[in-house]
């Protein structure tokens, strides 16, 4: 079966778990720019898992009950002018033949089309309160069908959040996704050795960030997955850094977490390495800390583990060297209990990655009662995949040691959780290690 027609016939199965109705979905609509000219499309995540159709201007139906299962596709007709201006169009009877459906409409069809489906369904599913012109939509096919009334026609009486069901769906990657999230991590292991290898004091960020879409385009990679991070210096200890227009300084530090979208799958990855190609003993300090919190981590992140297992490894590590290099004072349970560690690292060690950069699925287990924190932290199962990413990063301050001022430093690698006690890294091509960045640096290889 077409792998996008597995998907969604899953997703029907679900819905007749919960009494069967009728699913809508849109992808995403293009946006403006400016006068006369567009952002680049990219459709909507859920739709392009379900349907793997890349056009705007459409949506996705699937019905399901006891008495039936179909998937129909609605999108935008041949037309010889526009593609002519815009580019080839599948058609609908192309789309359907070529992406698995039942049967497939031109996109002007969907409101009566939808109409006819809802009736005598018990519910509908979609993306709940997701924008107003769905909202609109939807009111038109409901009232379309209790027109009907009189003539013994039934309206659903139930709305299921769509949205939800298919977060939970996507958060464990069957192997065809896995594949291509191999592939998109190699590209941008590529493109952070290019970076090291290209950066020398004197030149500029955005002269690197040119140095990594380079590389992206040209593996074959359709777009960076999310605004590159280029910052030296200081700049490194801004969490969302995204200027990259500041000339690059002998003896500081250079922190980049870029990564690249390869056929609609995210990857990110985060090193931070010496302008000059050497470290600095302050540098390297904070540096060894990073990368052993880093692998307790990594190390932590094993099938059965909570989300937060990496998380609170990689923080025992990273308060026990800020304490040890005059950071924060100990001991390190009352350090961790106070939270001191969190003035030098103030965000989570991972998130869920896939088709988007943070990926969906709750966090929380959705099939355990809550206690007192509320629901417990979920746990990992082999085809998850989230990031590995703890740093430190020192703001300049009277209170804090000279030599350390300014110095801001991530390690991010993508994990797959497997199923034989341990996990997958597939951006280790990206060196890491100090030595290896060094001699990247100074050899070239």
């Amino acid at each position: 079966m077409h792998v996008h027609a597995s998907r969604r016939a899953r997703l029907a199965a679900a819905m007749r778990e919960r009494g069967g109705g009728v699913a809508v979905l849109f992808t995403a609509p293009e946006v403006a720019r400016n006068r006369d000219t567009s952002y680049p499309y990219r459709w909507d995540s859920h739709f392009y898992w379900l349907t793997g159709f890349p056009e705007p201007e459409a949506a996705v139906v699937v019905v399901a009950d006891d008495a039936r299962e179909e998937s129909i596709l609605f999108c935008r007709a041949k037309n010889e002018e526009r593609e002519i201006w815009d580019g080839w169009r599948h058609g609908p009877e192309a789309a359907r033949e070529r992406f698995g459906f039942d049967r497939a409409f031109a996109i002007d069809e969907l409101d009566a089309q939808v109409a006819q489906l809802l009736a005598d369904r018990p519910s509908i599913w979609h993306p709940m309160a997701s924008t107003q012109e769905l909202d609109a939509r939807l009111r038109g096919w409901l009232d379309a069908v209790r027109a009907q009334a009189r003539a013994g026609v039934t309206a659903p009486d139930q709305a299921v959040d769509l949205l939800h069901v298919l977060d939970e769906m996507r958060l464990v990657k069957d192997a065809h996704e896995l594949d291509i999230m191999r592939r998109a991590a190699r590209i941008s292991a590529r493109a952070h050795r290019r970076a090291m290898r290209s950066t020398q004091p004197g030149r500029h960020e955005y002269e690197i960030e040119a140095e990594l879409l380079h590389e992206f385009r040209s593996g074959g990679s359709q777009f960076p997955a999310y605004s590159s991070i280029v910052a030296g210096g200081a700049n490194a200890c801004v969490l969302h850094y995204v200027a990259n227009d500041a000339p690059l300084a002998d003896g500081d530090l250079l922190l980049i977490d870029a990564g690249c979208e390869l056929d609609g799958y995210a990857s990110d990855i985060t090193r931070s390495f010496p302008v000059n190609g050497r470290f600095s003993g302050p540098q390297r300090t904070l540096y060894e800390i990073v990368l052993a919190a880093q692998q307790a981590a990594i190390e932590a992140t094993v099938a059965g583990a909570r989300f937060t297992d990496p998380h609170d490894a990689a923080v025992r590590v990273l308060a026990q060297g800020m304490i040890d290099c005059g950071l924060i004072a100990g001991p390190l349970d009352a350090a961790i209990e106070s939270g001191a560690y969190r003035r030098f690292y103030m965000h989570r060690t991972g998130h869920w990655l896939g088709m988007d950069v943070h990926d969906v699925g709750d966090y929380r287990e959705p099939g355990e009662p809550a206690g007192e924190h509320g629901k417990p932290w979920r746990v990992l199962r082999p085809g998850m995949v989230l990031t590995v990413e703890p740093g430190i990063y020192v703001r300049a301050a009277d209170d804090v040691p000279a030599e350390f001022h300014d110095i801001g430093i991530r390690i991010e690698d993508d994990a797959v959780v497997t199923a034989d006690g341990r996990c997958e890294i597939i951006t280790g091509d990206a060196p890491k290690a100090i030595d290896e960045i060094e001699a990247l640096m100074r050899d070239g290889s």
